[in-house]
């Protein structure tokens, strides 16, 4: 496990100055709004930091942690340091002490999305979570830290690797595969899951499967773009999006509890929580 040091507010505000720190803040969103954050800072609070070490710049830069009154901010910089974060700076005292330069209003929620937080009561109490195209792990962690017996899949083999030895560390029921998930015809996933989880990846031929993933009143999490961004930059290929309205139609014979469609967080997305019909 790396160490995790405290440091003072002047060195703090030093490496602000130089831009060469992460600046972590792991309180509430309200408390990160209404009582101002350190310019710049990520937004991810305690009980979802599980997820930093998915979402952290992979080029060793220090992470400075804080909270209002340093208490939450020694936890969240143990855990990250455990997943193996290398430079993880816990800064003394918290933010109601901070004399340096304050931001109020929001920012986005860094780490899992805000759609999968939003809708967690439509989660199960338990059960087993199948993540597609997981990438490093921002959801697989989150899920497998509340319980669930996650199974994360990707066809990047540096991503899966990452995930599996930072599963081990936290010591998580997480277990990870590379899987090409563009063949023809698409792979046979694992069925009788109770949630699937699908985030900012679009392969249309493998729609189906993921339904057939699901065991009986089973839920598919799913967001990604559309093709309105193509006009803000990436995605552009429009294999890659989807068409207005279409997600629903692509889910079925999925049911539908919720969705929408539009700009949020100054992204073009399409979200939705399907059920496999009992």
């Amino acid at each position: 496990m790396s160490a995790v040091r405290t440091i003072s507010h002047a060195d703090a505000l030093a490496l602000l100055a130089t831009d060469g720190a992460v600046m972590l803040d792991v309180r509430t969103a309200g408390e990160h709004d209404g009582l101002g954050h350190i310019p710049g800072s990520w937004l991810l609070p305690l009980d979802l930091v599980v997820s930093a070490p998915a979402v952290l710049p992979a080029d060793g830069r220090p992470v400075v942690v804080y909270c209002e009154h340093g208490v939450r901010s020694v936890a969240a910089s143990r855990l990250i340091a455990e997943a193996g974060v290398p430079d993880v700076l816990n800064l003394a005292g918290g933010l109601a002490a901070w004399t340096g330069p304050r931001q109020f209003g929001a920012s986005p929620l860094r780490g899992p999305s805000a759609w999968l937080i939003d809708n967690a009561d439509l989660l199960p109490r338990g059960g087993t979570v199948l993540d597609v195209a997981c990438g490093r792990g921002r959801h697989a962690l989150l899920l497998a830290s509340a319980g669930f017996d996650v199974h994360a899949i990707d066809r990047d083999p540096a991503a899966v690797a990452f995930l599996q030895e930072t599963a081990e560390r936290l010591r998580l029921s997480l277990t990870c595969e590379q899987v090409d998930l563009e063949t023809e015809p698409p792979p046979v996933l694992p069925d009788g899951c109770d949630v699937v989880l699908g985030f900012n990846y679009l392969h249309r031929p493998l729609m189906p499967a993921l339904g057939r993933a699901l065991k009986p009143g089973g839920r598919l999490f799913y967001e990604t773009f559309t093709v309105q961004q193509a006009e803000r930059g990436h995605p552009r290929n429009p294999a890659f999006l989807l068409n207005p309205g279409e997600l629903p139609v692509l889910v079925a014979p999925l049911t539908s509890i919720r969705s929408r469609e539009g700009e949020v967080d100054g992204r073009c997305i399409a979200s939705i929580v399907a059920e496999r019909p009992r």
